[in-house]
């Protein structure tokens, strides 16, 4: 069990800013706080209590600082973890970095069969994200209606509670992070971006007819891990028009 961890946000790093004193034995995820990507390691670092341990460095994707690329991470993404003088980046490969590495409650299940329904729906995690982007980019091809539909039917795979692996116990200010699965957290920055996205260029509410998906999306936002990581809806909306269409 974890306790909730309530941090005030540092400002975002950009090219007049100067680098952190690197590889001096802090460990430091580089972020945004606008990244889908970079949000899945932010929320699995809270959830695992790790706000002490795991120094949060936000970084302006519109105005990066050159020693980024030059001393941190040469492909100038984020996220990245500099973790034992190391750099790593990767979103999902630094989940599970973080869940086997630092101390908290496992993000992965240790139920052989929720394990591998886990992998199964991450095998699906680009696949959904593709096909949004692609209706909404104008592909008659991408059929978003059935990747939402995806998301409806997979939630009654285990149907004792609103999450992907079934229920979650609250307990004061704690929670059980088996119950709400790795993949939550690797899905749920996009659908807090594909939600107002879709209902702002196609009139289209994700959750009508899928009340489990609905279901789901309103216990997530109940969740401190991830609270502490959500932007303002119209923020995160202008970024991807931005990205999606130069808006």
């Amino acid at each position: 069990m974890a306790t909730v961890v309530q941090e005030i946000l540092p400002p975002s790093l950009d090219s007049t800013s100067e680098p952190p004193t690197l590889f001096d034995g802090t460990t430091r995820l580089y972020t945004s706080y606008i990244c889908p990507y970079a949000q899945r390691t932010w929320i699995a670092r809270n959830y695992k209590g790790l706000q002490d341990k795991i120094k949060l460095v936000p970084i302006d994707l519109q105005n990066r600082p050159a020693w980024y690329k030059e001393k941190v991470y040469s492909p100038n993404k984020v996220p990245s973890l500099e973790h034992n003088n190391e750099i790593r980046g990767e979103s999902l490969d630094l989940v599970k970095y973080i869940d086997s590495h630092f101390e908290g409650p496992a993000l992965l299940p240790d139920d052989p069969e929720k394990k591998k329904f886990v992998e199964e729906l991450l095998s699906y995690s680009d696949t959904f994200n593709g096909t949004v982007i692609s209706s909404v980019k104008g592909d008659p091809k991408a059929d978003v209606g059935a990747a939402f539909d995806y998301l409806e039917t997979a939630l009654s795979k285990f149907d004792d509670g609103p999450f992907f692996l079934g229920s979650i116990q609250f307990q004061c200010m704690e929670w059980d992070a088996q119950l709400t699965s790795f993949f939550c957290y690797s899905v749920f920055p996009f659908i807090e971006r594909f939600q107002p996205l879709l209902l702002d260029l196609k009139n289209d509410d994700i959750t009508t007819g899928r009340p489990k998906l609905a279901g789901w999306i309103e216990e997530v936002n109940k969740i401190e891990a991830y609270k502490q990581t959500k932007r303002d809806p119209q923020e995160l909306l202008g970024a991807l028009k931005r990205r999606l269409f130069g808006q």
